[in-house]
């Protein structure tokens, strides 16, 4: 599995193996993003880490996006700017408080230009003991090469045969491609959550838990896509559209939650209360 990839670097560190900085490939930015996070609960968890841990401040910190010494750069449009590695410099410039280390996740890699990826070489090249460093991409070969020479390359490939972007649309997804459609158009623009559509929409058609587990990574997708369209990567299909206005922060929130839901969804028997959950979750995060 992708994660196992991951989780040998909770051993490595607790080991004091680890690397200054890691470059990881991924076929899945999202997903890769979310375990990685997960991963470093790991590192700095208060307690004995449990999944969901909601006695450690240090996890809720990590998962609220609020934790000092977590830095996560996104793209800021095509680009990650200079100014957004000077911004992050400035932040790292001292000991964490909170935990052993800063932790610095860049996102997207490859978006890195000429003039961010000089000002970030020196984090590479002459790391501070207490700085740790995770490149993200899914263009390997696009991220500029004095960055990648420097770190230390881990492969995390998802298991995407089942649905992908475009298989969704093929004749035997098409009953829940349309659910998935009226279910996001009756919570996400009609603004009406409301627990009855998990009985009135999915379950109406949907009582397997296999199906169940379907229909949501199609949300998942979908999710994925618009997020994809707001970092400058073209859509392939209209249908989307109606979710247009919702941002990055808020796409990368969904998609959160439906990682948790497809993830509760192997452990947890009672179906419609994980439901539920998703549309009153799906609220608070409006």
């Amino acid at each position: 599995m992708a994660v196992e990839q991951l989780e040998k670097l909770v051993t490595y560190y607790h080991e004091n193996k680890l690397s200054h900085v890691y470059l990881i490939e991924t076929n899945n930015i999202n997903k890769c993003i979310y375990d990685l996070k997960e991963v470093i609960k790991k590192f700095f968890c208060e307690n004995e880490y449990e999944k969901e841990c909601k006695l450690c401040n240090i996890c809720n910190l990590i998962e609220q996006n609020y934790l000092p010494s977590l830095c996560i750069i996104e793209p800021d449009g095509n680009t990650i700017k200079k100014e957004q590695i000077l911004d992050l410099k400035k932040k790292f410039s001292s000991i964490p408080i909170y935990t052993k280390q800063n932790v610095y996740i860049i996102q997207n890699a490859e978006k890195l230009n000429g003039s961010s990826a000089n000002t970030m070489l020196k984090f590479v090249e002459e790391p501070a003991d207490y700085i740790l460093g995770f490149f993200v991409t899914n263009d390997i070969n696009n991220v500029i090469s004095t960055i990648k020479s420097r770190c230390e390359i881990i492969k995390v490939k998802y298991d995407e045969s089942e649905l992908n972007i475009k298989t969704i649309y093929n004749d035997e997804n098409k009953d829940y491609f349309d659910v998935a459609k009226d279910y996001l158009n009756k919570l996400e623009v009609e603004k009406k959550h409301l627990i009855l559509y998990n009985k009135d929409i999915v379950l109406n058609i949907f009582s397997e838990r296999e199906q169940i587990r379907k229909l949501f990574k199609i949300i998942l997708i979908i999710y994925e896509a618009l997020l994809n369209n707001k970092l400058g990567k073209n859509m392939e299909n209209n249908d989307f559209i109606f979710l247009d206005f919702l941002t990055s922060k808020e796409i990368i929130q969904r998609i959160k939650l439906v990682t948790n839901l497809l993830e509760d969804l192997e452990y947890n028997a009672n179906i419609e209360l994980l439901l539920d959950k998703f549309v009153i979750e799906l609220s608070d995060v409006l």
